[in-house]
């Protein structure tokens, strides 16, 4: 184990300097049954109504975020939750760590309070933790809660302990005191990662994570070597999707799988030169892939065409399964945008990204840079990464500093380029079109507009 940690230390080392240097027939169902299934799901939705905006009221969570999380959890009355939430407010807890934990670990609200929860936090307390130490470490880490034997418990708590005392330190090494070679193979394998360097917002998830990915010793050095061999930056999550990949596909899957894209016309370099944008592609079966392939060909692509695509962007492997059946609606959505075939062709190879967006997505967006703004469709087509741009986030504000910049006549009576608005970094963007000016009245109002979304009049 400590080879591979010096090993893959090295291995980032090699991996920063080289970003340094280059900066890579349906049944039928009787009325009655039919009546008790409509009846299970109008209660099923009652239910994830209730605990959304029970979670807007007694936490202060957003619409958006209640309702994602009332899709992994849900309940009909107020009782459980409000006793889960009376017991952290009594061991103080805060709202802002209660919200924190609730949205990483939304089940909790459906444990006992009592008979589950209680207990564990007065065992941690029992042990010496102060409320303060408890707070912020079952903030981070609040699936803990769910493991069972007090030992066991005990043994996860320090150990993300003494991570976190550890990064408030000034010190870089991390030293446990955890008795290891006898403690749960996940803590040593955790503790491999984090030696790496690996952060909490990556290391965490993996201690409690059920899928299996550090468990054991043999599998996970194996993958590990593998990983570190190939580049990955331990630093990221990639890193721990490639981990996750190769733990749990055989030699022999992955080989099926290579063989399946060698016989598309790729060649095996290149599918791991695309496992290495997104490891995740690997898992897509065979069904998947070549059911990608021919959307593609729909699109009008050649086979060079679509193998460029696959290589540019592996994330858009196995995505066209949900648009397949509306693929004709797509092209339709472009051609009556004004898009000609050829220029929906470029689109696509390009940005292949952009089969992934909705028909009403596509046409929102064209049509504010074509009509609102006025840049032609050749625009987006030689800019099409802009498709991806958000709305509220990039294009309005950017397209509103430009609309009040043209009012006032500074910008002539020419529109600037697609590319120098909406393809740059905020810094730059600001730098070209907001803090040139010596005027600071007008900077204020332009950034005013830039950071508010405001339309220009």
């Amino acid at each position: 184990m400590l080879s591979l940690i010096l090993h893959g230390r090295k291995s980032l080392e090699l991996q920063r300097c080289r970003n340094l240097l280059f900066a890579v027939n349906p049944l039928q169902y009787s009325s009655a049954f039919s009546s008790a299934a409509d009846a299970s799901l109008q209660d099923g939705r009652k239910g994830h109504n209730f605990t959304a905006s029970y979670l807007v009221t007694s936490l202060g969570f957003t619409t958006k975020l209640a309702e994602s999380i009332s899709k992994k959890v849900s309940f009909e009355d107020k009782s459980n939750p409000q006793s889960v939430l009376s017991l952290l407010r009594s061991h103080g807890f805060r709202d802002s760590h209660i919200s924190s934990i609730i949205t990483n670990y939304p089940k909790l609200l459906t444990l006992d309070a009592e008979s589950s929860l209680a207990p564990k936090l007065k065992f941690l307390k029992s042990r010496g933790a102060s409320t303060s130490e408890l707070t912020e470490i079952l903030s981070k880490v609040p699936k803990i809660l769910r493991i069972k034997k007090d030992k066991t418990l005990s043994r996860y708590y320090d150990f993300v302990r003494e991570i976190v005392q550890a990064d408030k330190s000034s010190s870089s090494e991390f030293e446990v005191s955890l008795p290891l070679p006898h403690g749960p193979s996940k803590i040593r394998n955790v503790f491999a990662l984090r030696q790496l360097g690996m952060p909490q917002d990556l290391l965490f998830p993996l201690l409690i994570s059920q899928s299996g990915a550090v468990n054991g010793k043999v599998r996970f050095e194996e993958s590990l070597k593998k990983v570190l061999e190939m580049g990955f930056d331990p630093t990221t999550s990639r890193f721990v999707q490639a981990l996750r990949m190769l733990y749990q596909m055989s030699e022999k899957t992955i080989a099926e799988k290579v063989n399946v894209y060698t016989r598309l016309g790729l060649s095996g370099e290149d599918v791991w030169e695309m496992f290495k944008k997104w490891p995740t592609f690997m898992t897509n079966s065979e069904k998947k892939i070549t059911q990608t392939f021919e959307t593609f060909s729909k699109c009008g692509l050649v086979e060079e065409e679509i193998l460029s695509a696959f290589k540019k962007f592996p994330q858009c492997i196995g995505a066209s399964e949900h648009n397949c059946k509306n693929i004709a609606d797509s092209i339709e959505t472009f051609l009556e945008l004004g898009f000609s075939r050829d220029e929906f062709v470029m689109t696509v190879k390009r940005h292949p990204q952009c089969l992934g967006l909705s028909a009403e997505l596509v046409k929102k967006k064209t049509e504010f840079l074509v009509k609102e703004m006025g840049w032609p469709i050749k625009a987006v087509v030689s800019n099409p990464s802009v498709l991806g741009n958000s709305m509220e986030k990039r294009m309005v504000p950017r397209c509103n500093v430009i609309k009040a910049l043209m009012s006032k006549g500074l910008l002539g009576s020419e529109l600037p380029s697609i590319h120098s608005v909406l393809v740059c970094t905020d810094q730059d963007f600001l730098k070209r079109y907001v803090r040139k000016y010596d005027d600071e009245l007008l900077v204020a109002e332009l950034m005013g507009i830039f950071t508010g979304g405001r339309v220009s009049t």
